[in-house]
């Protein structure tokens, strides 16, 4: 005898185990759906918690600026620079001519807004810098001072997406491999530190760090990685889930790294 094949309880109880069926099959349903959920941060395309508008993502923790942002808030400020606002931050801008060296690294970031439903956050701006291949900070390391290069600021477009061209970054001593960058609300108030709405900094994942540092002018990075992890790190130490980059690519023809930032507003 077939499970519905009788006359107990009558309509009444054929309701009741139509509804819990169906019940039964729509938990399945969003079971099997959440399953094919992209693992973000696993290998997902963007790292970091959240999917653009999928309604659940985790705000990105707050990161020093560190000790060399050049956005006025120590000294030099690189945003007040005509040409700041620019996609390839490999070379200076002003009457600065230097270019760093190294091997390429894209970079694009997606800003969501983790206070609504993760949806892509347009027209804000980010301002990005990070050391070079010596692990040196323009403006403020000896032999670069008179430089701004690595350092840049774009807006996002109506999907929350920005893209630098930079160099990959060294290890220096004492810290994970990694990128800065600040948060403005628009672009006319990215000019001073006193106007941005977040900070953070994005780590680079090991994998990648060994291939590059294994090529020229990358030597001192290998022996400072060896001294470091992200679990002794002491910006990363916290938990570096939503910081830490997906990185594709190789050392001929450069690599690309990807975040979704997600901040609250």
């Amino acid at each position: 005898m077939h499970e519905h094949d009788h006359d107990d309880g009558g309509l009444a109880q054929d309701l009741k185990l139509l509804g819990a069926s169906m019940e039964r099959r729509t938990l399945l349903r969003f079971a099997l759906g959440a399953s094919l959920l992209p693992l973000i941060g696993c290998g997902g395309s963007d790292s970091g918690t959240g999917t653009p508008g999928d309604g659940s993502c985790s705000k990105i923790p707050t990161e020093t600026a560190g000790p060399y942002p050049g956005d006025g808030s120590n000294g030099p400020n690189v945003l007040t620079e005509s040409g700041i606002v620019r996609g390839d931050i490999r070379s200076s801008v002003g009457t600065a001519t230097g270019t760093a060296a190294g091997i390429p690294l894209t970079v694009t970031l997606t800003l969501v807004n983790a206070s609504g439903t993760c949806e892509p956050l347009q027209g804000y701006a980010i301002y990005l810098w990070h050391c070079d291949r010596e692990g040196r900070y323009s403006l403020y390391s000896s032999g670069v001072t008179n430089q701004n290069y690595l350092r840049g600021v774009q807006e996002t477009d109506a999907n929350g997406k920005l893209t630098f061209t930079t160099i990959f970054p060294a290890c220096y001593s004492g810290r994970w491999p990694h990128i800065h960058f600040e948060i403005y609300p628009a672009l006319a108030s990215a000019t001073k530190a006193g106007n941005k709405i977040a900070v953070s900094q994005l780590a680079l994942p090991k994998a990648a760090c060994d291939e590059v540092y294994a090529t020229t002018g990358y030597s001192a990075s290998v022996s400072n990685l060896r001294q470091v992890s992200l679990s002794s790190d002491n910006v990363f130490s916290d938990g570096s889930d939503s910081q830490l980059a997906t990185v594709t690519g190789n050392t001929t023809d450069g690599y690309v790294a990807t975040l979704t930032v997600a901040i609250a507003v």
